[in-house]
């Protein structure tokens, strides 16, 4: 069982620093287990914020995710290992297609650090609007340790609202890529480079898009993203 303490300090104070007030609202903060967190990851993936009607789980707040957080004894997704809605394990909604991004990039669900960037739950954004900005920026100091603690060269964000969000908070903003949808809707993902060398992906958001079709599926525009970032690695070691 992987302790929390072998999680870098600089996100264990992130996390503490979280307001009380913050801590007692339902939602939750890590979509992944200890073992993403404790170690090297040139991927991050942020969604917007965990979906649901607090009012069903009153009890399920931040603060007590948190400590399930820190109780886990195994390797953990939410993505594949929780049930959304009854369904099996990563069978509902998004589930099954960040599942099929992951499996063509050749990466372990439990092993990428995962979360929201905001750590509130509502039923979707519209219902997040009057208090959205406050919330993304109580959030991001943990975003931020996370990404400078595990050396995050690649965040892949979900959607337009936590792409751009992410994008400003580490100044991504050359555009160096771009997938389009091959279909009639034509939606498009893009990538973006800050002055550091990050690049955030914002990808359409997979509650919409099927990303399972091949003719909207942006896995490609990760995975070219995740290349240039090993190529960028290994000519500084050189």
């Amino acid at each position: 069982m992987l302790s929390y303490d072998e999680i870098p300090a600089a996100i264990r104070v992130a996390v503490n620093a979280l307001p009380q007030s913050l801590l007692n609202r339902s939602g939750s903060i890590f979509y992944s287990g200890k073992e993403a967190f404790a170690k090297p990851s040139a991927l991050y993936i942020l969604g917007l914020n965990p979906g649901g009607l607090p009012s069903l789980m009153p009890t399920a707040t931040i603060g007590a995710y948190l400590e399930r957080f820190r109780n886990l004894d195994r390797p953990w997704s939410e993505y594949q290992d929780e049930s959304w809605e009854d369904a099996e394990p990563g069978c509902w909604g998004l589930q099954p297609r960040i599942l099929h991004m992951l499996g063509r990039l050749g990466l372990d669900p439990q092993q990428v650090p995962s979360s929201n960037v905001v750590f509130v739950k509502t039923r979707g954004e519209r219902e997040l609007e009057s208090e959205k900005a406050a919330l993304l920026e109580a959030c991001w100091p943990v975003h931020q340790a996370i990404i400078e603690s595990l050396n995050v060269r690649v965040v892949l964000c979900f959607g337009g609202t936590a792409g751009a969000w992410t994008r400003s908070q580490l100044g991504a903003d050359e555009l160096i890529d771009s997938f389009s949808e091959r279909n009639n809707r034509g939606w498009t993902s893009r990538v973006h480079r800050s002055a550091s060398g990050i690049e955030v992906v914002t990808a359409t958001h997979p509650s919409r898009a099927d990303w399972r079709n091949q003719l909207a599926d942006p896995t490609p525009l990760v995975e070219t993203a995740l290349a240039r970032s090993l190529q960028a690695s290994t000519q500084s070691v050189d």
